[in-house]
């Protein structure tokens, strides 16, 4: 079992098919038990029930009939709360036992209508046996005399159930996969283009951009007590500690606690960085999903300096020599970076030339492969 795409969702493998195999015996067995002398009718209802109909059927040791009706109440991902019969009995069930097979009962609405139809018809009794059951989503007061597997309000497809029409015909059942937060670490020697790549991708998937220089300038311009902490050090031409950084960064997600997740541009740039990192979002309950690595070769991104400080007048961008012993200085820096990510299983490289939205799709793909992984 893995991780299966039905329509626009991804589904995370939730009960095996020995699991369910199980539960069913395990019901025909408990029925069974409570019917001796009887030759129970055994009502299905459609669509979702065939496939747990026909494999009760053939546990059920002794004899039995079975009909089948069909009533509809899901449209899409939810209940619509409105139960409409379709097709109705056409035998007969006066002073016979009738057992209700059910793929699912959450809200309860199909029982309530279940029990609507047979109350006229003079049944001997009527029982209900669900394989699987949502007891925190149940509304309704009836009883329900077998139950195969009690789960969690979360939706399900597979054995019959299904997601607009697909995921029936999976002998395993599957969990909707709820989108994870996703927190990426952005490298990238100067000129990789992490910036503008970060402005796409806080776009595209709602993420919340933490540049360590756009911090830094908003805590020293608007005067923070971390600002002012921080300052002290830059003025003397002091590093920063990290202890100081990371509480900036922290401020920065405390700030944007229902973000989706974030970008960190700019940090960790050590080893000791990134494990204050870890230690920050594990304290938030959370992660780095992923580093990616913007490569390219140095003439290219060179080049790509020499004309950007023509229009930007930096003066770092302007002198070779410079610009390679920035090169210098990031490999130094990185290496043991990309083997603490590497250990982790975290690190992705993405190809940094071509245009602005060949990168993006590139980066995207890393992105959107993390949202099915990620839950494996």
């Amino acid at each position: 079992m893995g991780i299966i795409k039905l329509h626009d969702k991804y589904f995370k493998p939730f009960i095996s098919s020995a699991e369910i195999d199980s539960a069913v015996r395990r019901l025909a067995q408990s029925v069974n038990a409570d019917m001796p002398g009887e030759v129970p009718v055994f009502i299905a209802i459609l669509n979702g029930a065939f496939m747990f109909a026909a494999d009760f059927m053939k546990a059920y040791p002794e004899d039995c009939e079975i009909s089948f009706v069909k009533l509809a109440s899901y449209s899409g991902m939810a209940s619509t709360g409105a139960v409409k019969q379709l097709v109705g009995l056409d035998e007969s069930l006066e002073g016979r036992t009738v057992v209700v097979l059910e793929d699912i009962v959450d809200t309860g609405n199909t029982l309530v209508e279940i029990h609507r139809i047979f109350s006229g018809m003079k049944v001997k009794s009527l029982k209900i046996a669900t394989l699987f059951y949502k007891p925190e989503a149940y509304k309704q007061q009836l009883n329900i005399d077998y139950i195969g597997l009690e789960l969690p309000d979360k939706f399900i497809v597979g054995y019959g159930l299904d997601y607009d029409g697909l995921g029936r015909n999976l002998p395993e059942v599957y969990q909707l996969k709820e989108k994870d937060m996703i927190n990426l670490v952005l490298f990238g020697k100067p000129g990789a283009g992490k910036g503008t790549q970060a402005t796409f991708l806080k776009e595209k998937y709602n993420l919340v951009h933490i540049s360590t220089g756009d911090v830094f300038r908003y805590n020293i311009k608007n005067e923070t007590d971390l600002g002012k902490l921080a300052k002290t050090y830059i003025d003397k031409g002091e590093l920063v500690p990290d202890e100081v950084t990371i509480n900036m960064l922290q401020a920065e997600v405390e700030k944007n606690e229902d973000a989706r997740g974030f970008i960190f541009d700019g940090f960790p740039r050590t080893t000791a960085q990134a494990e204050a990192l870890d230690r920050l979002l594990q304290d938030k309950n959370m992660e780095v999903s992923a580093t990616i690595a913007l490569e390219a070769d140095d003439e290219v991104l060179i080049e790509r300096l020499l004309e950007r400080g023509k229009v930007s007048g930096r003066s770092d961008d302007q002198d070779e020599d410079k610009i390679r012993n920035r090169f210098e200085e990031y490999n130094e820096k990185t290496a043991p970076l990309i083997d603490f990510y590497e250990q982790q299983g975290k690190l992705y490289s993405v190809n940094g030339i071509g245009s602005v939205a060949e990168i993006t799709a590139r980066l995207s793909e890393v992105i959107e492969s993390l949202e099915i992984v990620s839950s494996k």
